[in-house]
């Protein structure tokens, strides 16, 4: 990493309250999150429950994904930060490559860890980092069963429904209601189109994949979708998506388990399927699977980190898997759980399970998260009409280069 953003991120952390310390400090475990409302609700309880049960004080505090990141940063390598950090797999490799989350193999036993399935512990460079308290975490196809009886297998059915369904019901020459909505903004989101024509972010050697044939033909085929079949809003992001979606103003959403809750709350009929296979090619679109769990903080030590360790066993405990389950969909990480009618008996689950079965695992390399920058400005240059798919794949490839450059100077 970046020596002067390491220095600056040190100098930033004194203001940070740091790990450990005496009195009531000692009997308080923080974590920091990145939870949905329905995660977090399910968070706050459990983690009431077993802090009333043995006399400590569990403080939970959810940010966004990319501030729970970069203040953790900040704040550990300081000393500080809080005793446990949950998100997902990709924040493991630039973590432990500063130095900042705890090795767990000498931290949690053999039986313990032998409860899980083998994708739910994350490992760099052969040490484990990370325990996940759910598999997946992916994206799926989420359909208005009201809207669409039936979800399309590919994406010539996805093109033909999603015309029927986007209808200007005031006749003022915009759509009221959509057939196809997501968040067409954030490059995460465009990994399964990409896929599905034969393309991915990087390779083994963390080295960018993305001036490709298979990056200009996804992108063609998204402006397709917009601009051509116009089964998509001319203005998307997650919350506009969302909100379509929720309203019965559109007849599908991609989204992942985080959004399922509320789907459910919202009183929406909806059903799982896995994301059209792309008709072109043949290919099932291949969203991230990420499992998603709890690392321990590197400055923890002493007799708190016991402490520590046994609230994150609690924490990726059968019970409290499956209080997720019940709420989201997910699909649970230990295998005992995996067995209960909550998770079989769960249509939502079992199509999730499906998706998962042609999604690929996100990388936990530290050089995703330069590639993910450098798709970035590009990705939505094109959706704004300023550079066209094949510039846009070279100038993705040339930036993602040159932030792994940077970021190893």
């Amino acid at each position: 990493m970046k020596k002067s953003l390491i220095l600056l991120a040190v100098v930033s952390a004194l203001i940070i309250a740091g790990c450990g310390g005496s009195g009531e400090k000692d009997k308080t475990i923080t974590i920091w999150h990145q939870m949905g409302p329905e995660g977090r609700v399910v968070l706050d309880s459990v983690c009431s429950a077993w802090g009333a049960e043995h006399g400590i004080k569990i403080v939970t505090l959810y940010k966004e994904t990319e501030e729970l990141r970069s203040t953790y940063q900040t704040a550990a390598i300081a000393g500080g930060g809080p005793e446990l950090i949950y998100g997902p797999s990709d924040q493991v490799g630039p973590l432990s490559v500063m130095g900042i989350i705890a090795s767990l193999d000498t931290i949690l036993t053999p039986e313990f860890l032998d409860r899980f399935d083998k994708r739910g512990l994350v490992r760099f460079e052969g040490k484990l980092y990370s325990v996940a308290d759910r598999i997946g975490n992916h994206l799926c196809l989420v359909y208005n069963k009201d809207l669409v009886p039936t979800p399309p297998q590919n994406t010539d059915e996805l093109v033909e429904i999603g015309k029927a369904l986007t209808i200007d019901e005031n006749g003022d020459g915009n759509p009221d209601s959509y057939g196809l909505v997501w968040n067409f903004t954030e490059p995460y989101f465009f990994v399964p189109w990409l896929s599905g024509f034969g393309g991915w972010v990087m390779n083994g050697a963390g080295e960018p994949t993305l001036d490709s044939e298979a990056t200009i033909r996804a992108l063609s085929f998204l402006v397709f979708l917009r601009d051509t079949a116009k089964i998509v809003p001319a203005e998307l992001d997650y919350d506009i998506a969302d909100a379509l979606f929720k309203d019965g103003k559109a007849g599908m959403i991609i989204n992942g388990p985080w959004s399922w809750g509320g789907y459910k709350k919202a009183g929406i009929n909806f059903g799982l399927a896995r994301i059209p296979m792309i008709s072109g090619t043949g290919k099932w679109p291949a969203p991230m699977v990420s499992p998603k769990g709890y690392s321990i903080n590197k400055n923890v030590g002493g007799a708190k980190l016991a402490g520590v360790a046994a609230l994150l066993e609690y924490l990726t405990s059968p019970e409290v898997q499956l209080a997720y389950t019940k709420v989201l969909g997910t699909i649970p990480s230990d295998l005992a759980a995996r067995k209960d009618p909550i998770v079989t008996d769960d249509p939502l689950v079992n199509a999730s399970a499906m998706q998962m079965e042609v999604g690929r695992q996100m990388p936990v390399r530290p050089e995703l998260r330069a590639v993910w920058d450098g798709m970035k400005p590009p990705y939505q240059a094109v959706l704004s009409g300023s550079m066209a798919p094949a510039k846009a794949a070279a100038e993705m490839q040339r930036l993602a280069e040159q932030k792994i450059a940077e970021m190893n100077e």
